[in-house]
């Protein structure tokens, strides 16, 4: 997969009147869904927008999906090292580059935009501002419900006696003021009038008080100035002691009245700080509840996502693996019971070449290995196995016996099958005709999405690439193989009449692999033999008197890790159904025909 990008991605790749990262686009594989897999399409990042197109040249016809960036989640895959996932609430694009180079290259720059062009970065602030006003605070106190404030009418009407207690004390405070200032004034004006004193001569005699008060002569001759006495309510008509009694009762109301504002406070403080802690439980089971709800939703809306295809590290685990491929080849059983009920099967005219043209070697490329795979497979695959103990007898119904050889290499399974079986009123060669011929190929095979031929090497081998049915959560698998039918010369007269089939995987430069599906090998031989029993009298051969003993050996490599009691399960359910189905086809076909030896 080629990879094409417009800008490096870098912060230097920043348009400098804007201020925004400029566009960049390449190629990366997407995973469309389970039947069709990876595709590679024309990924295009711009103005904070990741959007993708069928290829380059069909952006002119709109994009096929697009995802805002502003709440983008980008993550790197755990174990593919080209992979990356961008989920945006339940929607998630799976995307693989060609390398981690360019990996990394598209995250870096999708984070670019996601942090130039998203909401609360630098720019954006500087772009739509953000600040809080105090209109807003305040109007966002005003909006408090009145019922709560009901519940603290006892509150307010305290601190309203406080207000009371405030205004008092204060205009006490103020008379207590004047009086002490008069009191001030008083002092220092009799202290002055003491210094202006003057004693004074007089007679002998003691003078007593005059009628006007103002001296009184003492017996040692001196003379006082008298003041008239101060009482307490001389001061401009204040009454001290009860000011002060007033005061000292203010004052008590005060602090009574705080104890009673602090106690209802406390109380109004170890409520709400209960319903509090109440809604922070209700939050934090629906928080836990909503976590739950999303990874089931994100669970089952992307259970056929990538991560839950085969796998060492699949999130399926390996009953559920299981399941989903049985219930799948159940599905797949079903439809195609009703569509064989429903065709008419067209007769199909194919010129069958004498036996001579399938006994020659060939002179094409892989003529060679052609020769050398028939030669093993007449050498093993028709040797007994019933006394060999690393082979295991897994079915027997009937004529056909299926055994298996476990073998595993590198975590994935490879064990060979062999299957054999007798089918009376068919010869080897018809058998073996209809198993390589692949004009009826479709007629019998029902795993086969699709196939084509692609090259025809000689009459007798042609090289077929095939697409078989997705079975999910396994990845769809295709093989490219070179098939090949040989008549097998006898070396003396008593051994039977013999044809095989051979098809084995090769290289072809008109079908290489693609991401789309797993590229499996194969080892395939179908060897028929033809018996003959003598008719009674006269009497000419018929299908009556001809059994065709078939060896069927397959050695696959599924080409991708699948949990080893699946791929076993499978081989068991779907090889003794396709030998069955297979040969009861050439049974139909052959009905009434002459017979081909």
């Amino acid at each position: 997969m080629s990879e094409k990008s417009s800008s490096s991605g870098s912060d230097e790749d920043v348009d400098p009147e804007s201020g925004q990262p400029v566009e960049f686009g390449g190629v990366l594989s997407k995973w469309t869904n389970y039947i069709h897999g990876w595709q590679d399409r024309w990924v295009v990042l711009k103005n904070n927008t990741l959007s993708y197109y069928k290829s380059e040249d069909e952006r002119e016809y709109g994009c096929r999906g697009s995802l805002c960036l502003s709440k983008a989640v980008i993550t790197p895959h755990e174990f593919d090292e080209c992979r990356f996932d961008i989920s945006v609430n339940d929607s998630v694009w799976y995307l693989r580059a060609e390398d981690p180079e360019h990996r990394h290259q598209w995250i870096d720059s999708i984070e670019l935009h996601k942090a130039e062009s998203g909401y609360g970065s630098e720019t954006s602030l500087r772009r739509h501002g953000s600040m809080l006003s105090l209109t807003s605070a305040a109007s966002a106190l005003s909006s408090t419900s009145t019922s709560s404030f009901k519940k603290g009418h006892r509150l307010r009407e305290k601190l309203a006696e406080m207000e009371t207690f405030r205004d008092i004390l204060c205009r006490q405070v103020d008379t207590l003021q004047k009086y002490f200032d008069s009191c001030a004034d008083a002092v220092s004006k009799d202290e002055f009038q003491r210094d202006r004193v003057v004693e004074e001569d007089e007679d002998d005699f003691p003078t007593t008080a005059r009628p006007d008060g103002e001296y009184n002569h003492n017996n040692n001759g001196s003379k006082e100035k008298l003041f008239p006495p101060a009482s307490p309510k001389g001061m401009n008509g204040i009454d001290f002691k009860g000011e002060a009694i007033t005061f000292k009762a203010t004052t008590a109301g005060i602090l009574s009245t705080l104890s009673h504002c602090i106690e209802l406070m406390v109380k109004r403080e170890d409520s709400w700080q209960k319903r509090l802690d109440k809604e922070l439980e209700k939050r934090r089971r629906v928080e836990d509840a909503y976590k739950s709800a999303m990874n089931e939703l994100k669970k089952k809306s992307h259970y056929g996502g990538p991560d839950y295809e085969e796998g060492p590290n699949s999130l399926i685990n390996e009953d559920e693996f299981f399941d989903a491929v049985e219930a799948a080849l159940d599905r797949q059983d079903k439809i195609e019971e009703q569509s064989q009920s429903e065709k008419v099967r067209i007769p199909r005219l194919t010129p069958v070449p004498p036996g001579d043209a399938y006994s020659t070697i060939g002179t094409h490329r892989f003529a060679n290995k052609v020769e050398e795979m028939v030669q093993n497979h007449m050498t093993y695959s028709l040797q007994d196995v019933g006394g060999d103990a690393n082979w295991q007898l897994v079915i027997e119904e009937g004529e056909m016996k299926v055994y298996r050889r476990e073998v595993e290499e590198n975590g994935i399974v490879l064990d060979p099958l062999k299957a054999t079986h007798a089918v009376k009123g068919v010869t080897g060669h018809e058998v073996c005709h209809y198993f390589w011929d692949t004009a009826v190929r479709l007629d019998w095979e029902t795993t086969i999405e699709n196939f084509n031929v692609v090259e025809t090497l000689s009459d007798n081998a042609v090289i077929v690439y095939q697409t078989h049915k997705r079975v999910w959560p396994a990845s769809q698998r295709d093989v490219l193989y070179l098939s090949a039918i040989r008549k097998i010369l006898a070396t003396n007269e008593n051994d039977p009449d013999t044809w095989l089939v051979c098809n084995f995987s090769v290289d072809h430069d008109n079908a290489l692999p693609t991401n789309r599906c797993v590229r499996a090998k194969i080892n395939v031989a179908m060897i028929c033999q033809t018996l003959v029993s003598p008719p009674e009298g006269d009497k000419e051969i018929s299908r009556d008197n001809i059994l065709c003993k078939i060896t069927y050996v397959a050695n696959v490599n599924p080409g991708g890790w699948a949990p080893a009691s699946v791929l076993r399960a499978v081989a068991k359910r779907e090889y003794p159904k396709f030998l069955k189905r297979f040969t009861s086809y050439v049974q139909d076909k052959t009905a009434g025909k002459p017979i081909l030896f």
